[in-house]
């Protein structure tokens, strides 16, 4: 074998050694990677043969032995040849052991994608739940662990009939930072501190099955680490940007989040990203893969395995140029940590790199290793005693029926203004439905979407109900025709009410396709405009992850109410229309902030420093440092309702003025938590009465903020906690309660430290500050967690000259 190898790479020398950037795609530009056929290939899967096959006498069908040790006796039984070829996200099997093919390429972002859907009966469908920008404005921290567990039972069903792996690339947890992003509507929002580590715990231990179960349900592989946030912004591509970003704003901002994922959710993978962070591509970066993710956070060393984003080991060679050609960027990647390239460079280069003497088969094994304990504790060796093995097309149709895309659709939705026409009254009979998103199905989706079992359009859902509907397409997302005003004017003539349905979709934001600014796209405004003008209730709907400037939509009177919809799912029609009439009544609240028009000209979108800086101008970056006026807050919405909020009893170190010593803080135990930044150090407990007429769900957002406590500049404020009340009835009340982590209250230094310092705190509930609590910490600054020295271990090639 050795032989024919050393002949096959001598034939190849001069080549190899001689990689020159001329053929190959402009990577710096190109934002989209040219992936082979067999990265994308959508196989079909098998139940290894444990009972009578080849594998049957080999350790890795033994159920009582070690996870770890029943994957390194399958690995150590591959040749060379063999071993490489399972570098790959397409793996094609062993057919000499019996090993079956298997696709680690999964999606999961809200629903099963790259799926093997068959064309018509069972495994013909899966649920489409709405983007996670929308679930996660619902506040409702179960619902984000119901869906991850739903998703994961749909998974393992399809699993079961070979249509599907057994991990899937998701939850997406990057930060939404910039508003332009195409990407930001995959995410939970805006703040990468908190809200998103919630969200990225809930989905993960619901995907898995729980945290770190025996046996795992599905792997969840959270993305993308690390500093990911842009697409194309200028032309410059995702696949070799290089950002700067400090230590402080890395622990602080863009990677804490991961840190939830992996050390309190026990994540098995991890995919790390296409871009460059201070020099260094992620995929390369041993500092993120190894001193971070291994040594600081404890990802297991054996087991967990680490995904690149599809071609991103490649894009190590072109654009970045931190490897001299595609085998040495094989080999940087895979010895920095990355254990699977999601694309081909590992399977049709190791072999070079292995020769050139830059990894060895040790390494290979150790990475192919990871995977496949994984798959290992996901059952996949266990026949038909693996604990999900039952699960089947029935159990797809069961879980959806819940119902729970329509919930959480409903519970996402945010009413940003209203002068009272909302909810429709019972006068209104005749509704004119216009706009783009009027009659939306598969962009009701978003993206990285399967097959639906149905799409329930504004349109379907308003038809089918007893409002006479007068539809008019009016115009188009970024059209400047207005060819179809007339007929849209002459339909809201003839109703009683106009509903006008509009925003961006994924033709303007997308994966490898930012915004060119956070302006309402075509002539959609001028339309709104005129029909603002006949004297009819007006209503506007506006779609879309990312925020858009509707500061002229708010101002203008004539516009009554205003409702962000996000992307709501297969549901998403019939969710609207019953918030729409009162069926249901809204309690989302936004995740982003909605910034001005002009912000995104106010300094370059790839300035990643989150602080205001003058010299650059940039404003300060999200609500925890924007300096300027949103047109809508991170965290505004409105109810159907009125509440009262008051202090309450709390349990713990709630009442207003309540003092705790750092010291004594730390050194307490926590028996109920793994990790004392997760034991809480604050109960804040509020009576929340309903004093107007309509049952409503309550939602909440606690803030921290400080002016004295650690060195400045200090942040507008943070979040540290937020629930949502089930639905309380006119002259009802109910007690919130939100438990605030010692870590929440920490912030980061310059050094990346997570430190809790002495000072003087302000605990407010929500934007208006309704209620507000005074809390105060006194004695030393203390680290919480210590953040690593930088350093690489994989150095850039010398560059010919």
């Amino acid at each position: 074998m050795f032989g024919s190898l050393l002949f096959v790479a001598g034939a190849l020398a001069p080549t190899v050694w001689a990689q020159a950037n001329t053929t190959y795609a402009n990577y710096s530009s190109q934002s989209q990677p040219d992936l082979t056929p067999q990265t994308v290939d959508t196989i079909r899967l098998a139940i290894p043969d444990c009972e009578s096959g080849p594998l049957s006498t080999n350790i890795v069908c033994d159920a009582s032995a070690d996870y770890r040790a029943r994957a390194a006796g399958l690995i150590s039984a591959l040749t060379l040849e063999e071993l490489i070829n399972i570098t790959g996200n397409t793996q094609y099997g062993v057919p000499r052991l019996g090993l079956p093919a298997y696709q680690v390429w999964n999606e999961a972002l809200h629903g099963l994608d790259r799926a093997d859907f068959a064309d018509s009966g069972d495994f013909e469908w899966a649920t489409s739940f709405p983007m996670p920008i929308l679930s996660m404005a619902s506040l409702n921290r179960s619902m984000i662990n119901t869906i991850g567990s739903l998703i994961s039972t749909q998974a393992r069903a399809f699993n079961n009939d070979g249509r599907y792996g057994l991990d899937a690339y998701a939850p997406n947890i990057n930060g939404f930072r910039s508003p332009i992003w195409g990407r930001g509507q995959e995410t939970p929002g805006e703040d990468a501190f908190f809200l998103t580590s919630v969200y990225a715990y809930e989905y993960i231990t619901g995907m898995q099955g729980g945290v770190n179960p025996s046996e795992l349900k599905i792997a969840a592989t959270p993305k993308h680490f690390a500093g990911y946030d842009l697409e194309n912004w200028h032309n410059i591509s995702r696949l070799g940007n290089d950002l700067y970003i400090s230590q402080q704003d890395l622990a602080g901002y863009y990677t804490p989040q991961f840190l939830a994922a992996v050390a309190y959710a026990k994540a098995q993978s991890l995919m790390c990203s296409y871009n460059a962070v201070n020099g260094v591509p992620s995929c390369a970066n041993s500092f993120f893969l190894q001193t971070l993710l291994r040594d600081s956070w404890g990802f297991d060393e054996i087991s967990g395995y680490v995904s690149t984003d599809c071609d991103a080991a490649y894009n190590v060679f072109n654009p970045h140029m931190y490897a001299s050609n595609v085998s040495s960027a094989a080999a940087d990647s895979l010895r920095a940590g990355a254990d699977i390239d999601c694309g081909t460079s590992y399977q049709y280069y190791l072999n070079e790199s292995i020769i050139e003497g830059l990894v060895s088969r040790d390494d290979i094994e150790l990475a192919v290793t990871r995977l496949y304990s994984q798959l290992v504790r996901l059952g996949n060796f266990n026949g038909n005693n693996s604990a999900y093995r039952q699960l089947s097309w029935d159990d797809v149709v069961k879980t959806d029926a819940l119902n729970i895309s329509y919930e959480a659709a409903v519970e996402g939705i945010v009413l940003l203004k209203n002068d009272g026409t909302l909810p429709l009254p019972s006068s209104v009979k005749s509704v004119a439905l216009i706009g783009p998103w009027a009659n939306a199905t598969t962009q009701l989706q978003g993206n990285y979407y399967g097959t639906a079992p149905y799409l329930i359009s504004p349109l379907a859902a308003a038809q089918a109900s007893n409002l006479t509907v007068n539809y008019a397409i009016g115009t188009e997302i970024s059209t400047n025709s207005t060819a179809n005003f007339s007929a849209a004017l002459s339909a809201a003539k003839n109703s009683d009410a106009i509903v006008f349905a509009g925003g961006i979709d994924n033709t303007i934001e997308a994966e490898g396709q930012d915004r060119f600014n956070v302006s309402w796209p075509g002539n959609q405004l001028d339309l709104i405009s005129q029909l603002s003008q006949l004297g009819k209730p007006l209503v506007v709907l506006q779609m879309g992850g990312g925020q858009v400037d509707s500061s002229s939509l708010k101002s203008n009177p004539n516009v009554n109410s205003l409702v962000w919809g996000g992307y709501p799912g297969q549901s998403g029609g019939q969710a609207i229309l019953d918030i729409l009439t009162g069926k249901r009544a809204p309690a989302g609240r936004l995740v982003t902030t909605q910034y001005p028009a002009d912000y995104p000209f106010s300094f370059p979108q790839n300035d990643l420093g989150l602080r205001p800086n003058t010299s650059t101008g940039n404003p300060g970056q999200t609500y925890i440092w924007y300096t300027g006026k949103p047109v809508y807050a991170f965290g505004d919405g409105l109810f159907y309702t009125n509440f009262s909020t008051t202090a309450a009893p709390s349990g713990y170190g709630a009442s207003n003025g309540s003092s705790a010593d750092i010291a004594t803080v730390v050194s307490q135990p926590h028996p109920d938590y793994e990790f004392l930044e997760q034991q809480p150090i604050v109960n804040f407990t509020v009576q929340v009465s309903n004093t107007g007429k309509v049952a409503s769900d309550y939602s909440a957002m606690l803030f921290l903020s400080t002016s004295n406590a650690g060195p400045a500049p200090y942040p507008n404020k943070w979040l540290v906690g937020f629930d949502r009340l089930s639905s309380i009835s006119p002259g009802q009340s109910s007690t919130l309660t939100i438990s605030v982590p010692i870590g929440a209250m920490a912030r980061a230094d310059e050094n990346g430290n997570s430190v809790l310092y002495p000072g003087t705190y302000k605990l407010a509930l929500n934007n208006d500050e309704s209620v507000v609590q005074q809390v105060t910490l006194t004695g030393n600054a203390a680290v919480l967690t210590k953040w690593p020295v930088a350093t690489q271990e994989i150095l850039p090639a010398v560059q010919a000259m």
